[in-house]
């Protein structure tokens, strides 16, 4: 969707921008990272010609971008900054509307979008619509920014550090939201930031400058288990292998076929479980397969009888749909080496354990056996 051709940017003897070549694929966020000066701000204010290339191509669909007349690439290109730039004379509709209206939208039209795109980001229309920026919060003015550069539909979105301004709990929010909204809008979205977790979490690809070069282009996974160079493997930070558990979903390192007892089972049975599976204890399940608590296998050997007078509260659960970093947290949490792991419905899909999430890294890395 987004192909840069030896693009450079110089300003006299400086060169901020050192013959990059890039290419972004349609529906993909890819982020640019690096330190200050580095040259990502200039590469991607050069795809909507806020700064005039000095040289290279950019091409959008195929098109050669420098054919396009500047005022009319802008508007077909959505843009986000940090500072959210919302009209303070302007109610939010309208601030969602400028685009639109500058394009001719059908008022009517261009009013329903704003309406739904406030929806989508879990800002109530008939609260928000006709308030002012000054009557909304940091986190809400910075929806509203996001949204407004999707009100006209454009197939490409810039965003510049989107969300530096904002608190940590905001700022997952959002993020969050931001993630939900590009599930289903599969916009290509060039994304400009300085914190390696947020691209690693957000992006399908992650472009790292230094001194106007690009260093490496990758999959966040490919960055943080095969950085090119010392550069990149120092800026990404020497708890690459942490930032990775992000990438992983408990669905896919959890061991399926979890053995469970239920609380009329013998101990019999269960010391049997404890001799065949390498876990300190096993979730007790109800007849509809949820978790209602856990039995350790030091309280099954020899013992007689059943197992309900000697279950324990499960310490904790996850759910599949998590990433494998909220397991190995819950786990140091709860001081335990392995997790129950549920569905949406909080039914006992399988297991996951610490050595379990380690072989998966290793694997990964080309290190497993």
């Amino acid at each position: 969707m987004i192909r840069l051709e030896r693009l450079t940017k110089t300003y006299g003897a400086l060169t901020a921008v050192d013959a990059v070549d890039m290419t972004v694929g349609a529906g993909e966020v890819c982020v640019l990272l690096g330190p200050s000066g580095c040259g990502k701000t200039t590469t991607m204010r050069m795809i909507n010609r806020l700064v005039t290339p000095t040289s290279g191509k950019i091409f959008i669909d195929g098109k050669d971008t420098s054919s396009t007349d500047e005022v009319q690439l802008r508007r077909s290109i959505g843009y986000v900054i940090q500072q959210i730039g919302l009209f303070p004379n302007k109610t939010i509709e309208d601030n969602i509307c400028v685009v639109p209206d500058l394009l001719g939208w059908d008022r009517a039209k261009s009013r329903k979008r704003a309406a739904e795109l406030l929806d989508l980001v879990n800002l109530n229309p008939g609260i928000f619509l006709k308030r002012y920026p000054k009557q909304l919060s940091g986190g809400q003015q910075q929806r509203v920014g996001v949204i407004r550069a999707l009100a006209a539909d454009p197939p490409v979105l810039l965003m510049d550090e989107p969300f530096g301004a904002i608190d940590p709990i905001n700022r997952e929010v959002i993020q969050d939201e931001f993630m939900k909204l590009q599930a289903s809008l599969k916009k290509t979205v060039v994304f400009v930031s300085h914190d390696i977790d947020e691209a690693v979490k957000m992006a399908n690809r992650i472009a790292i400058f230094r001194d106007g070069k690009l260093v490496q282009c990758d999959t966040p996974d490919t960055i943080l288990a095969h950085p090119l160079n010392a550069f990149v493997a120092d800026f990404v930070g020497s708890d690459r292998a942490l930032k990775r558990l992000r990438l992983m979903s408990v669905a896919n390192v959890m061991q399926a076929d979890c053995p469970t007892l239920k609380a009329g089972d013998s101990f019999e049975r269960a010391a049997k479980l404890a001799e065949e599976h390498d876990l300190d204890g096993l979730p007790v399940v109800d007849d509809e397969g949820h978790p209602i608590g856990m039995l350790r296998f030091e309280i099954a050997r020899g013992r007689n009888g059943h197992i309900a007078e000697h279950l324990e509260s499960l310490p904790a659960s996850v759910r599949t749909s998590s990433d494998v970093r909220t397991a190995v947290s819950l786990m140091f949490a709860n001081a335990v080496t392995w997790l129950a792991c549920v569905d949406e419905s909080g039914k006992l899909k399988g297991y996951i354990t610490q050595r379990a999430i380690t072989n998966s890294l290793s694997l990964a890395t080309g290190h497993g056996k």
